[in-house]
Parts: structure tokens; sequence; C-alpha cells
């Protein structure tokens, strides 16, 4: 999100101001909305400090998800928009969510709809909201758009704990992992260095390697900081960079078992989200544009860009994910069939469950799988430590015994 400085023009007067917004193009849209006609507009550098504020939403998701279905229940009980509005901001735990709603319904009462007022807050009501809520002002059916993204951010918010819970696992048991031989051997193994070179003769290659990585840990222990330093570093700046993080998310859609997780998770959020936008009336073109922005995954969006423009063309929507190893037969195939008898958004809906089920399905079966595996793994990597240290002292009693 940036923020733009623009001079411009209305029925009255010259304007200048700031406005937010993801680009340049959102940003002449939104003062177009406003009645502003812009003659010039630049986006101002950001500020470590703003860059820092607006990392994130300031609203969790639950808390936002709960927000949306309580404001649909007071629609549907005739409780008029600015009455929901002002009773909502007392009750939202999330003191951000409480301010904006304190600021839209000024706007409603000075006239404004809630589309427009909800624009003025982009980190807390994100595009996809914006449109939706405008669809229902134009259908009389607000009550239905705020359920429909309450419903649509559950399933997305669901799918991604699932993700995460699976991938949560092992990342915590390596980390252990790694403290505990860390711990073992800065701490324990040096214990036994001097019994050991008490002994004479020649020690175990097992036990000379485990004393080896002992002295490293404990005279290179910053290199080991400087290595992960690094590679957070290289990921940060891979991250910023477009080709690099295209890289990334494709190394990521391409790793071994967790690589299909994440790939169907990112095709369950895409076809979820066209879905939604579809069966609210919003432009296809306009909802193309909005996926490609918000399906976090830059393989996922560019093929959905590439159809955005195919169709602009006049060309297929499905050309570009025909034959694409990020795309399943699946989804195109289905894509046609919704196109012909021209309920695009119930195919899109059902593939999006059908894919919600799978990452589902298969995120229970790697979290069984790789339990054990991962203690498994601990249990080695210690029990070689110990066996290390205990060889030789085995060596020590024999001889003992032969004397």
């Amino acid at each position: 999100m940036g923020r733009f400085q623009y001079v411009g023009r209305d029925r009255k007067a010259v304007r200048k101001g700031i406005v937010t917004a993801t680009n340049q193009r959102e940003a002449i849209m939104k003062l177009r909305d406003d009645g502003i006609r812009t003659t010039e507009i630049k986006q101002l550098a950001e500020t470590a400090m703003q860059k820092e504020i607006s990392i994130g939403s300031p609203v969790k998701k639950d808390q936002f998800i709960m927000f949306l279905r309580q404001f649909s229940t007071l629609m549907r009980a005739g409780v008029t928009i600015v009455d929901s509005c002002l009773i909502l901001s007392q009750q939202v735990e999330s003191k951000a969510l409480r301010k904006a709603l304190v600021e839209i319904t000024d706007e409603l009462r000075s006239g404004h709809s809630l589309s427009e007022a909800a624009r003025k807050h982009p980190r807390i009501f994100e595009p996809m909201v914006i449109n939706l809520i405008q669809a229902g002002e134009m259908t009389g059916s607000i009550d239905e758009s705020l359920d429909r993204l309450a419903t649509h951010f559950e399933k997305a918010y669901a799918t991604r704990q699932k993700v995460v819970s699976a991938m949560t696992y092992p990342v915590i048991v390596a980390v252990l992992a790694v403290g505990v031989v860390i711990f073992l051997l800065s701490s324990i193994v040096p214990m036994f260095v001097e019994m050991f070179s008490s002994f004479g003769g020649e020690l175990p290659l097992l036990t000379r390697f485990v004393m080896g990585a002992s002295d490293f840990v404990q005279g290179y222990w910053y290199i080991l900081i400087l290595v992960v330093v690094i590679f957070i570093g290289s990921l940060w700046l891979v991250k910023r960079d477009d080709k690099g993080r295209y890289m990334l998310h494709a190394l990521l859609l391409k790793m071994p078992i967790f690589g299909n997780i994440l790939k169907k998770a990112a095709l369950a959020r895409m076809t979820r989200t066209l879905s939604s936008l579809f069966s609210s009336s919003v432009p296809i073109l306009t909802a193309l544009t909005m996926v490609e922005r918000i399906v976090g995954n830059d393989v996922i969006g560019k093929v959905v860009l590439q159809a955005r423009d195919s169709l602009e063309r006049g060309e297929s929507l499905t050309g570009p994910m025909m034959g694409h190893w990020a795309f399943p037969p699946l989804i195109p195939h289905m894509i046609s069939i919704g196109e012909q008898t021209g309920a695009l958004d119930h195919m899109l809906e059902r593939v999006a469950e059908f894919y919600e089920k799978e990452v589902d399905a298969e995120t229970d079966k790697l979290k069984a799988m790789i339990e054990p595996l991962m203690i498994v793994f601990l249990a080695g990597i210690v029990g070689t430590i110990v066996m290390a240290i205990m060889m030789p002292m085995f060596g020590m009693f024999e001889g003992m015994d032969n004397m």
C-alpha cells in the first residue's frame, strides 16, 4: 500500500492532498469516485517508520470475520447501517476496527455510502471487501454481501490455519533438535574430553567426530549465528525482488510433500475469491486483477494475470491455465463448463470446496506421519551423541575386565 500526492479539480475548486492506494491506477480511481479529476499524481517515498506501520492488517482475521457476521445479522434484523456500525463500534475487540467504525458512522451520517466510507480505511477493508459491499449496495442486499464475505474469510482462514499448523510442527521440532544438539555439544561433551584424553589409544571415529563438532561449536559459535543471519537476510532480499520472489514461490510449490499442500491451498484461495467476486456481480476483469494481488503466490498470480490479459484480448480465460504445471486440468475444465452453463461462480465454489477438503485430508495425514518421524529423528540425533560418549567408556570397562 503506497501514498500518492495529487493535484486535481472537482466542480468547485482545485484540490491537493494525499491518497492511499495499492498503485497509481487505483489512486486515480479513488479520486474519480470522490469527484476529483487528477492533473498531477506521484507516489511518495515511504520512510522506515511508515513501512513498519503499514505491515500487515491491524485487525486479526478471526475478529474481522466475527465483525462481518455480526454486521450481517444486525442488517437482517432490520437495524439500519448507521445504527449497526454504532453498535459494533462499542463491542468489537480490535481498537483499530473500533476507531474505523466510529469514523465510518460519521461518514454515513454525512451522506456517504458504506463502501465510500470503508474505502478510507484500506488497511482494514481490502479492495475485495469494498467491491462486494459496493455490489451489495447496488442490488440492495448488503446483508448478503457481508454474509458472503464472512463465509469467504472463514473458509480461507481455516485453510490457512491448517497449512500453518502442518508446517509449524516440524519447524518447532527441528529448532528443538538444533537447540538440544548445541547444548549437548557445548556443555555435556566437553565434560568427557579430558577423561577420554587420559585413556590413551585411538578413540572411535564417531567419538572423534562428535568431539570435533563440540570444539567447533565452542570455538566458532558466532559462525553459526552468522549463517542464520545471512540466511534470513538473503530470504528477505529475495522476497523483495520480483524475479527472486517468483523463483522462491515456484520452489515452494515444487517442494516435496509440503509443496503439494501449498499449491492446493493457493488454488483453493484463488477459486474461492473468484467465486465470491463473480457471485456479487463484480466485473470479471476487475475480479481477476484483485485475485492476482491477493492470491499470495506469484506463480499462481502470474497465470491469473495472463488469463486476464487473454480475456481482455478476446481470447479464452482458461488458455494460460491449460498445460501449466501449477494448474491441474480440473480447474480449466470446470471454468470452461461454468462459462458454457452461465454458472461460473458455482463451479468455482465447488472447485474451492474440493481443494479445501484436499488440504484438510493431506494436512491431517502429514501431521499423523510426521510426528513419529520427527520423534525418531530427534531421538536418533541425541542417541548418536550419547553413543559417541559411551563407546570409549565401554572400551575402558572391557579393558579393566581383561586385566
